[in-house]
């Protein structure tokens, strides 16, 4: 593998491509995300894309795919997901030793700091709490067949398949011992809920994967797909649940910016999605138990990948083992609050 993205030959597959982009180009790492990397592509005339490639380093089996990403994004271009329009993908080693996908830029906010939330008003984080709900019923409308995206993930039943699939990651990748994790993955399998219907599943939906307007609260884009699959509903939302902490949390955790006035509570969005979907959503405290035991697990991860490679870290930093901890306890508290 390469030391450096090689951004030159970079910039002669994108002014191969008859999009228009005007040379010299240059690249900018955007966003807090610390698996798939994402740059913003500028040319000489003004015009923009975004470019997504896998971190830089060794990566564990089957994880950043941006293949599959192209894809999956790719189909969903006429539904009513609000995603980006995918231009290129090439996988040609002359260009980069991994795949790269071009797709449009989007204008809008990603609210991805405390900063950032607080330049909008107290009634635009309101419509973004219900625009987020919105967009996850619009996901989960998604008709599978037409799109060619049935075959895009096994059928079995998504509970075990995610506890099966972390607890490898989890062997994989960890660094330490934290007996913490493996007690709550014993637990969350012990206490399954029925799966009632199979959709597709963003995986990692939160307030830093969606690019929303700061005039009206709406989501113009959803991004980050490469944890899509097919499975249960209900994990969306206990993974935006997972990821939305409330000022009177005893752990807050990452991703702070719902903490401000204004944003809808989890119950909120609970209920909004219940509401606007017909689902029943009683088991939803199982799926936020074993998202916060996901991102734990992602989050060792990054602090791995951080501490191997830190051309991987991004602006805001890494994870820390404190962070994971806190992270791992809010796990537990979900799980003795739900009886698990």
């Amino acid at each position: 593998m390469t030391t450096d993205v090689d951004f030159s030959a970079i910039s002669e597959w994108i002014g191969g491509l008859g999009i228009g982009a005007v040379s010299p180009l240059t690249f900018e790492r955007v966003g807090n995300g610390q698996s798939n990397l994402t740059y913003a592509v500028s040319d000489a005339g003004g015009s923009r894309w975004v470019l997504r490639r896998p971190p830089l380093g060794h990566l564990l089996a089957s994880a950043h795919d941006v293949v599959r990403e192209y894809r999956i994004l790719t189909a969903l271009q006429n539904t009513g997901v609000p995603v980006p329009k995918m231009i290129a993908l090439t996988e040609d080693a002359a260009v980069s030793d991994v795949p790269l996908v071009l797709m449009s830029y989007v204008d809008g906010v990603v609210l991805d700091s405390v900063t950032k939330a607080s330049a909008i008003a107290e009634s635009v984080r309101a419509s973004v709490g219900h625009s987020m709900t919105s967009a996850l019923a619009d996901i989960h409308r998604v008709d599978l067949e037409s799109t060619g995206l049935l075959d895009l993930a096994s059928h079995k039943p998504y509970a075990e398949r995610q506890l099966k699939r972390w607890t490898t990651q989890w062997a994989n990748s960890k660094s330490r011992d934290v007996p913490a994790i493996d007690l709550l993955a014993e637990r969350l399998a012990a206490n399954i809920p029925d799966q009632r219907e199979l959709t597709l599943v963003h995986g990692d939906f939160h307030l830093n994967n969606v690019i929303t307007s700061p005039s009206d609260g709406s989501i113009v884009a959803v991004v980050d797909w490469e944890l899509c699959t097919l499975g249960d509903p209900l994990a969306d939302i206990g993974g935006l649940l997972a990821y939305w902490p409330e000022a009177g949390d005893a752990v807050a955790g990452p991703f702070m910016a719902s903490t401000l006035p204004g944003f809808p509570s989890r119950a909120e969005l609970t209920a909004d999605y219940a509401a606007k979907t017909g689902r029943d959503v009683s088991a939803v405290g199982f799926w936020q138990a074993l998202a916060l035991w996901k991102l734990s697990i992602i989050a060792e991860g990054v602090m791995r990948r951080a501490e191997a490679d830190s051309r991987n870290r991004a602006g805001a930093g890494s994870p820390t083992t404190s962070l994971i901890d806190d992270i791992v306890a809010r796990a537990l508290g979900v799980a003795d609050d739900i009886g698990i």
